[in-house]
């Protein structure tokens, strides 16, 4: 527990998950070559379980109200091999926070039969009802999976492909009917993927269609919904290039990668409780000037880098957030 709590603390302040990076950072008195020693042994057989961590997680991140989730995938490649994670995010307070995760053994989509396995870890810690939706992109499409979806009484908002049936004709088509002047078509109660869900379609300002459907809210209020999404997106880059760098691991094994994500996750959460608070400037299109993880990342090395030197009041404080 205490080596735990101290490469949580080295990888805030190193922003690097690389094993030479956090040893820098550790605060013990050991040579560097043995703490890398000891950082490697964590890795590949700490009893670190995902599922604890995700409980830690939604306690730490209270909501009165039903949670909205999302799923997706990020990838990257160490050399010729492929490093592909199924990530479940909690969208809390404006930001996507991970959850739970699944490495795939293999490059692209995932398969519903993955999916559904993640899901239902997820409900041994949330009950279906208090799911408001889970939002999703275009690869999470298909019968089965949606089906899937409703048998767990799990409501889904999903970005449909173009060729997806609606009621027996391709969306596409119905994009096709879209009226002159009109900005969108909403269709309640239609059948997708076996189910009756409620549809929006329009097309994005580059002229891409733009197909979303959700059996969890109205058509109208899909589209403002969904923007939720594109948090999942902010989350990865975070975790990769814009923060932790978690691409430059040179793990590439399920088992010994899902250790690195469970710190990662802590370290993300901590960010995110010592971040939520601090204004910032806007921008001229009104968004953050700086993102809440940043804000949060910046005070905690900050608080970190100080400990010895004063009296180590501020990062007690940010420790009992």
């Amino acid at each position: 527990m205490e080596l735990l709590a101290l490469l949580v603390l080295a990888l805030i302040g190193a922003k690097d998950v690389r094993h030479a990076a956090l040893a820098e950072r550790c605060r013990c008195n050991a040579q560097t070559a043995s703490v890398i020693r000891q950082i490697e042994r964590f890795f590949h057989q700490h009893p670190l379980c995902p599922l604890d961590v995700a409980r830690l997680v939604l306690a730490l991140l209270p909501d009165g109200k039903r949670r909205a989730f999302t799923l997706d995938r990020t990838s990257w490649k160490l050399g010729k091999t492929d490093v592909n994670a199924l990530v479940l995010a909690v969208n809390w307070r404006g930001v996507a926070v991970p959850l739970l995760f699944e490495l795939l053994p293999h490059s692209g989509n995932s398969g519903t039969s993955t999916r559904l396995a993640l899901l239902d870890e997820a409900l041994t810690l949330v009950d279906c009802c208090e799911v408001a939706t889970i939002y999703a992109d275009r690869e999470f499409v298909g019968q089965a999976w949606i089906q899937g979806l409703a048998e767990r009484g799990l409501p889904i908002t999903v970005r449909l492909c173009v060729d997806t049936r609606i009621e027996d004709l391709p969306a596409g088509e119905w994009l096709g009917g879209l009226q002159p002047g009109k900005k969108a078509m909403l269709l309640d109660g239609v059948e997708v993927e076996g189910l009756p869900m409620n549809v929006v379609l329009t097309r994005t300002d580059q002229g891409e269609p733009l197909i979303e459907a959700s059996n969890a809210t109205a058509a109208s209020r899909i589209l403002k919904g969904y923007r939720k999404r594109w948090k999942i997106e902010c989350l990865f880059r975070a975790l990769k290039t814009k923060g932790f760098r978690l691409e430059s691991t040179h793990m590439t094994l399920p088992g010994h990668v899902t250790r690195p994500l469970c710190l990662l996750t802590l370290a993300y959460v901590w960010s995110v409780l010592v971040g939520i608070n601090q204004e910032t400037a806007l921008k001229k299109h009104g968004r953050r000037a700086w993102s809440v993880v940043t804000l949060g990342l910046r005070s905690l090395v900050r608080a970190s880098s100080r400990q010895f030197g004063a009296s180590g009041d501020e990062l007690l404080h940010l420790i009992r957030l």
